[in-house]
């Protein structure tokens, strides 16, 4: 017996059943001892961690388990355990609101005696307290995700203040300078009828101090004596538009008078905008169209592989690390002794060896995206390479499904609130191909050129510019002139107070007010020459009576205007461009036909930046972006951005601005009473078209160039002057009306060419078109033919 008990504890069974009895006895010796410890052990733990106890105690199994099988793991993932500790802290400080009265818990609350601590004495003071818990603890967690939303909050809190406190600022501001304006009159404050009646209508051509004597009559006679206008209280901000050249009259017109002492702008809310939900494909298909790009450039000996995935809202970017291309040699293995080795069928042991290598040529990945394209089952893709500031080729495929980027998403961006804080006129372009929002100031352009076909967005991309600048800009800091030859896309801004004048449709109209613009232009450069200014800003700082607004004319279809007259469009457009960005002056144009005859090259030449749509042949993108790329983009916003300081353009998708969007931004600015003057420029025109009278010597110049082509032809035509000339046709059939009076032409049906008249019948030698054609005989019936034959 003492022989297999031996035996029997020798074995690894029979000791652990010995170390197995040899507790249960101590734990009947101990019973009484070991219920106390572990019901005292319970207590302290409900006590002190409440709830928490079922949270601390399998966290800690588990650390411990991974410690047992494993220290590395734990260390590497500390942040995650410890975060997930100070979270649990967190909730229990939650909990501890709670009593727990008649439980296990009691007397502490539900979280314990350590959410309580965590929690604090004073209850309001606790909630301050949670909230930097959770953020230690969400830090700990995700550091990224906790940084990038944290930055996103406080610019946005700072923005708010900025805003209320301006709010107050400017509130208490009007307060004061009625109050000043009451002592300084001493009379008390008028009511709001009396205000509303003060609202008059006031002749001031340039100068703001007062009302100017209305213009003289074109026969040389007196004006009429008209009544004194009711004087009405100044204000001072913001200053009248000063409008100095370039057009007969321009009136000033009051917005709706409001009460003294409010009589600041209030940008729109953005929560007038809506949000949109932009969907991604899911990553298993991402990695998919990832494997397929590498199995295709490896069907082709190219070695390469995809090392980034950017998803846009339109495509999605595949960055391609470039390979290899190897060369090897045969070498055959030899033994100790120096002998080659065989096989088991006696053939001698060949290894390959790796002489050289270069990297694979970037060209030979280009002239595959027709194969590419083919294998993704893609309609077309766009090669990138290299892409800037990474050693990648990006390959860029159309999204299963397009995303709607909205004009909200990115001015809640943080780009956008960086710009924000100091630019006068930031603007949203849209979102990369990886989803970044790109952002620009439009004093930096200084200037764009928009190009697309019928329904690519480019009309979408010229609202949400301009909606844009509303948003953020008041009529004191910037004016809009807006050109609209479609008559649909732009006339929803009329009533805005930004506007110049309304919304120009006619494109007959649109040269008086480009030489307007001109005019005003000088006029700027002359103010900034008297108080030694360099710039815009410059001025502004300077001058404290009231800042000089920026003016930002856009036309959203340029051929309409080149084809009506091209010469003075394009060198009123050309000279702006050149020197308006130092004055405020900036030109956002469009146009749905990127021709040379429309953008030619010296428009070309002073629009750096370009924003380039869908187009229809390669060439329509050479054009507008002196390269190819935008014929093969998918519309509905799809886009090129060149920059003026950017080597290639950049693929973007473009912001969306709904109907319903334009009408609230638009519907504020009407609703919002103002207390400042909000100029509407009134252009005069003759009976002929739309150009003053005061152009005696251009007219004299045209005239003597008409003479010289009648010269040259047996008969003429309004459309052979519009072609000669360059003008359009109001002025070519004023001219023509001028050459029937001086007996250059004959009289002729209105739409049919008409004679020459030579000779004899030609206009007396005052009136002569030439000096060596007085006398000249009148030409034959058959030289007349041959001469209107050729």
């Amino acid at each position: 017996m003492v022989a297999w008990f031996r035996a029997f504890a020798s074995t690894p069974l029979g000791r652990r059943f010995l170390l197995f009895m040899l507790f249960l006895l101590l734990l009947l010796a101990l019973a009484e001892a070991a219920l106390n410890l572990t019901r005292a052990l319970f207590d302290t733990t409900f006590r002190f961690l409440g709830l928490g106890a079922f949270i601390f105690t399998p966290m800690a199994l588990a650390a411990a388990w991974k410690a047992h099988k494993g220290a590395q793991s734990l260390r590497r993932r500390w942040n995650r355990w410890l975060g997930a500790a100070v979270l649990t802290c967190a909730l229990l400080a939650v909990l501890a609101y709670a009593p727990a009265e008649g439980t296990v818990f009691a007397p502490a609350p539900w979280g314990g005696y350590l959410g309580l601590a965590v929690r604090g004495p004073d209850p309001l003071l606790g909630l301050v307290r949670i909230l930097m818990v959770v953020f230690i603890g969400s830090l700990l967690v995700t550091p990224r995700f906790t940084w990038r939303w944290t930055r996103l909050f406080l610019a946005r809190l700072r923005t708010e203040l900025v805003a209320l406190a301006q709010l107050i600022g400017d509130a208490l501001g009007g307060l004061a300078r009625s109050i000043w304006r009451g002592i300084r009159s001493g009379v008390a404050r008028p009511s709001a009828q009396t205000v509303g009646a003060a609202a008059t209508t006031v002749a001031s051509p340039s100068a703001s101090a007062g009302p100017a004597a209305p213009p003289a009559p074109a026969d040389g006679g007196q004006a009429p004596a008209t009544a004194p206008a009711p004087s009405s209280p100044a204000s001072p901000e913001p200053t009248p538009f000063q409008v100095t050249s370039g057009l007969k009259t321009v009136q000033t017109k009051t917005m709706v008078a409001p009460l003294p002492g409010l009589g600041r702008w209030r940008t729109p809310a953005l929560d007038i905008l809506e949000r949109s939900n932009e969907a991604q494909a899911s990553q298993e298909e991402q990695q998919r169209q990832a494997h397929l790009i590498e199995e295709a450039l490896a069907s082709y000996g190219i070695e390469a592989t995809v090392v980034q995935i950017n998803p846009g809202p339109t495509v999605t970017q595949y960055g391609v690390e470039p390979g290899w291309l190897r060369k090897f040699k045969q070498v055959q293995e030899k033994d100790k002794d120096g002998r080659p080795k065989l096989d088991r069928h006696g053939q001698p042991v060949v290894r390959q060896e790796e002489v050289s290598r270069t990297r694979v040529k970037v060209d030979s990945i280009l002239a595959l995206d027709k194969d590419l394209a083919l294998a993704l089952a893609a309609p077309s893709i766009r090669l990138e390479a290299p892409v800037p500031g990474k050693p990648i080729v990006g390959i860029e495929v159309p999204n299963p499904t397009m995303s709607i980027v909205a004009l909200r998403a990115i001015i809640e961006s943080a780009p956008f609130q960086r710009l924000k804080q100091k630019s006068r006129l930031p603007i949203v372009l849209g979102k990369g191909a990886g989803g970044e929002p790109v952002v620009a100031d439009l004093t930096h352009m200084p200037h764009c050129l928009v190009a697309g076909a019928t329904g690519s967005g480019k009309s979408v991309f010229i609202h949400a510019v301009v909606t844009c600048l509303l948003m953020h800009a008041t009529p004191e800091e910037m004016r809009l002139l807006l050109v609209d030859p479609k008559r649909v896309e732009m006339v929803a801004y009329n009533g805005v107070p930004h506007l110049i004048t309304p919304v120009i449709v006619d494109a007959d109209k649109v040269v008086p007010y480009l030489k307007w613009a001109n005019g005003e232009m000088d006029s700027r450069y002359k103010r900034l020459s008297a108080v030694g200014a360099r710039n815009i800003e410059g001025y502004n700082r300077i001058r404290k009576d009231g800042p000089m607004p920026y003016v930002v004319i856009a036309i959203d279809e340029l051929a309409d205007l080149m084809m009506t007259a091209p010469v003075d469009v394009e060198h009123y457009l050309c000279r702006l461009a050149q020197l308006g960005r130092a004055v405020g002056i900036h030109l956002v144009v469009a146009t749905q036909r990127p021709e040379v005859k429309v953008i030619t090259g010296l428009i070309k030449a002073n629009f750096p930046t370009r924003v380039s749509f869908g187009v229809t042949s390669f060439v329509d993108s050479r054009v507008i972006l002196d390269e190819g790329g935008a014929e093969k983009l998918l519309g509905r916003g799809d886009m090129l951005y060149l920059p003026s300081d950017a080597p290639k353009p950049k693929r973007l998708q473009g912001p969306y601005v709904s109907e319903q969007e334009v009408e609230k931004v638009v519907g504020h600015w009407r609703t919002q009473r103002g207390s400042a003057l909000v100029p509407e420029l009134a252009l005069e025109e003759d009976e002929d078209g739309g150009v003053e009278k005061d152009e005696q010597p251009s007219s004299d110049a045209l005239l003597e160039k008409a003479r010289a082509i009648a010269l040259q032809h047996s008969r003429m035509s309004t459309s052979l002057l519009q072609r000669k000339l360059g003008i359009g046709y109001p002025r070519a059939a004023r001219l023509m009306d001028q050459l029937e009076a001086l007996g250059v032409v004959s009289a002729g049906e209105p739409g049919k060419s008409r004679d020459v008249i030579r000779g004899k019948d030609a206009p007396s030698s005052g009136e002569d078109v030439s000096e060596s054609n007085t006398g000249t005989a009148t030409a034959s019936p058959d030289a007349k033919t041959q001469a209107h034959q050729s």
